[in-house]
């Protein structure tokens, strides 16, 4: 127990419910913080001192650091990739700042930081998402805080509704422009709308050639989901049976039998976009152009949910707007309505007027 200096602040190291505990005094005269020292360890004889957090001289990096090992570590490779990505930006700006010393003020000034070097605002919240989520276990779990900085910080606004699909003379171009392991991800994915992560996790005993399917072990939503397979999936299937690798049981292996990296497929996918000339598109939509054709075709829009794994209907409705002609459909079941009342009104009337007749 005493007083030490951190920078300029003088700072009290004490022993509460048989921790250690560290407290700033919040002032840079030394005589000033003994004088609080001294009160706090006279409040805390008299068992009326409750105000202070255990760990509370934690940093923001320590938290990152156990939200990566504990938490982030349950999600998908993709998952664990992005958190990474993130927080690689996060520690850029908080660092080793105490947790306490993180305010809404701050975070505004993280927010305006990464809209000067031009990030996105779909970006920057994905990025506060990420801190809200650490500090809810820092305060639920860890009980580390008290409050979490980020609920007083606006969100930003932003429409990530894409709606961009491929034409016919598009995929043309780019499955000629593809490489042939390239292609058949390509044809793969438009025939399934499997996520990216999900197609390069795709192992051989989850497949299931007869019964035609193929099973999704672990999705982004963290739920197993079967997807059945058309012709062309199939055949996409038969091809890479013919050429597996004796050490992997990778559906979609690299050339030493290893998980496909994603920065390789990124690479190789932009590659071909370019001598396709397609513009404006990403490897995910190649997923919205898989619900967009359904949808056109007049699928309903629950079961283009259910063969997207999305929980909430309301991801799905974005397709609704293609649906015209099931929608037409739907229409067109009041006209044949009509005329089978109209036709029973025909008869009713046949009825009572042979009643009327009849001697």
């Amino acid at each position: 127990m005493g007083i030490y200096k951190r920078g300029k602040v003088w700072w009290m190291r004490l022993t509460f419910e048989g921790r250690q505990l560290r407290r700033s005094t919040e002032t840079t005269n030394k005589r000033l913080a003994q004088k609080v020292h001294a009160k706090v360890i006279t409040e805390i004889t008299e068992g009326k001192w409750f105000d202070i957090k255990p760990e509370e001289d934690k940093t923001f990096r320590e938290m990152m650091d156990k939200y990566l090992e504990e938490y982030s570590i349950l999600k998908t490779p993709n998952g664990q990739c992005r958190d990474r990505v993130i927080s690689e930006h996060l520690l850029g700006f908080f660092g080793d700042t105490l947790l306490k010393a993180i305010t809404p003020p701050l975070i505004v000034d993280y927010k305006a930081m990464r809209r000067k070097k031009g990030s996105k605002p779909a970006t920057i919240e994905r990025e506060l998402c990420l801190i809200k989520r650490a500090f809810n276990l820092a305060i639920r779990e860890w009980e580390w805080v008290d409050k979490n900085p980020v609920s007083r910080v606006s969100r930003e606004r932003f429409n990530n509704q894409i709606d961009r699909w491929l034409s016919s003379k598009e995929e043309a171009r780019l499955l000629e422009a593809s490489p042939g392991w390239l292609r058949e991800v390509i044809v793969f994915a438009l025939n399934t709308g499997m996520r990216q992560g999900e197609i390069l996790d795709l192992r051989w005993p989850y497949v299931d050639r007869g019964k035609r399917t193929a099973a999704v072990m672990r999705s982004k939503n963290g739920d197993r989901r079967t997807i059945p397979l058309n012709e062309a999936a199939l055949g996409v299937l038969a091809l890479k049976s013919k050429v597996r690798h004796i050490k992997s049981d990778y559906v979609f292996a690299s050339k030493v039998g290893t998980r496909l990296e994603k920065r390789n497929l990124a690479r190789a996918f932009y590659q071909a976009m370019d001598r396709a000339v397609v513009e404006d598109f990403r490897f995910h939509d190649l997923r919205h152009t898989f619900a967009t054709r359904l949808a056109q075709a007049g699928v309903d829009i629950y079961t283009i949910a259910k063969l997207l794994g999305h929980k909430d209907i309301r991801m799905t409705q974005r397709y609704a707007h293609h649906s015209t002609e099931s929608l037409r459909g739907g229409v067109d079941v009041l006209e044949e309505f009509s005329t089978i009342l109209a036709q029973s009104g025909k008869n009713q009337e046949k009825r009572v007027t042979r009643k009327a007749v009849t001697p």
